[in-house]
């Protein structure tokens, strides 16, 4: 049970930093134009948070048997962990990379 709470969080660190990384549209579709915009960066990086949960559930699934049963707290909770594992990613997509553009 422990190896699962771990895969979970890489996988929550990985695909929340995934967005502000990577130039690719879901890291296989080259986006309309040069560069991906704002609004793609956030519903690709929903839509990994959405991932992650799924994932998560089927793990829970699996050595439990069942789920056990949420409200909306867990889900604001949790989208917020998925937030500050963002951090890092969107650090580096709008400080780091402007300010090593200007050396």
């Amino acid at each position: 049970m422990t190896g699962n709470i771990i895969l979970i969080i890489f996988l929550a660190v990985g695909f929340a930093n995934l967005p502000w990384i990577s130039e690719q549209f879901y890291l296989a579709f080259p986006p309309p134009g040069k560069r991906k915009r704002e609004w793609m960066r956030l519903l690709e990086w929903l839509s990994y948070y959405l991932l992650v949960g799924l994932v998560a559930m089927g793990l829970e699934k699996k050595t439990h048997g069942g789920l056990h049963a949420q409200d909306w707290e867990f889900y604001v909770t949790t989208l917020s962990l998925f937030a500050v594992c963002a951090f890092p990613g969107f650090i580096y997509r709008h400080q780091l990379l402007h300010m090593l553009s200007r050396k």
